[in-house]
């Protein structure tokens, strides 16, 4: 159930045998892709590492996902047309040409991209995905950028932020997209959207 304000997000429950243990964004993203592309119910997914793990909370210890410690959490999935062709990811989607010009796009179901706290107000399991769009001067993107460790960098005047359940936006030629830190390759549409609760992962 999508978490509301006030009630408990997930409860006690350890990784089931048929779980799957992942050590990064990308892991989980290929685990949820196989098991959508072979129309089977994607798996429990155990997270150790990478910007989901982080934004719930996970120890980094394989051991704690099989004990009694351990913290089942109902999540959010962000799925994406890429100029028609669907994908999936767990953490982020970022779309641009370079970190430094040109229009760039996040879509958050993390907090985190690497070092970065991109999205201080984001909740994967809140049925929405924070988007953030931005086309910033050379000399607020260092500004911005100094600020992103902190998550500081938000408001600005030249960010967009909303939360959103589904979204259409049509990029500049050459934008590459980025699904979990993975490039996918170049996209001139996009059609992004949250399925709420869609995975069930632990730590």
């Amino acid at each position: 159930m999508t978490v509301r304000k006030g009630e408990p997000w997930g409860g006690p429950g350890a990784l089931p045998d048929d779980g799957i243990v992942v050590a990064s964004d990308l892991e989980a993203r290929r685990a949820v892709t196989d098991a959508r592309r072979a129309n089977r119910p994607v798996p429990t997914l155990g997270l150790l590492a990478g910007d989901l793990a982080r934004t719930c909370g996970a120890s980094g210890r394989e051991d704690r996902l099989r004990s009694p410690e351990a913290q089942t959490l109902p999540v959010d999935l962000g799925e994406v047309l890429v100029d028609g062709s669907l994908h999936f990811f767990v953490a982020h989607l970022v779309a641009r040409r370079s970190w430094w010009r040109g229009p760039i796009v996040a879509a958050m179901n993390a907090q985190f991209l690497g070092d970065w706290d991109v999205a201080p107000r984001s909740h994967p399991g809140d049925g929405r995905l924070d988007l953030f769009e931005a086309d910033l001067s050379l000399g607020d993107r260092w500004k911005a950028r100094s600020r992103l460790r902190t998550g500081t960098h938000v408001p600005h005047p030249g960010i967009s932020e909303r939360r959103v359940k589904a979204v259409q936006l049509d990029l500049a030629p050459g934008t590459s997209v980025w699904l979990d830190g993975e490039r996918i390759g170049e996209a001139r549409a996009l059609s992004i959207r949250v399925a709420p609760d869609a995975l069930t992962v632990v730590v």
